[in-house]
């Protein structure tokens, strides 16, 4: 995997970790299943742990740096920017009426 490809899975893979658990754990309004939602956090602990030199990308690193992807309880869910991108992915499945992925 290229380091550019490697960066932007993890960022990716971090973004829907937020955003999902937001979904979940605070607004109730999940729109993947439990299942989905543990195939990309142990993706994303499998990347960072394949790469550690490359988690350090400016994106939420402290949060995720002993990601262990077992759950996104403890994820800053009420940072403004969570939140925000949570609410637009949540009004783009309603408008869409099916899932999609941040």
């Amino acid at each position: 995997m290229e380091d550019s490809d490697v960066v932007s899975k993890i960022r990716q893979r971090r973004w829907q970790m937020l955003v999902h658990s937001r979904l979940y754990y605070i607004d109730n309004s999940p729109i993947i299943t439990d299942c989905q939602w543990q195939v990309w956090a142990n993706e994303l602990a499998e990347i960072q742990s394949r790469y550690p030199h490359m988690c350090n990308i400016g994106c939420y690193d402290e949060v995720f740096s002993d990601w262990t992807g077992d759950t996104g309880y403890h994820l800053p869910l009420t940072d403004p920017v969570v939140a925000g991108k949570a609410l637009w992915l949540y009004r783009v499945h309603l408008t869409r009426g099916v899932s999609e992925a941040v």
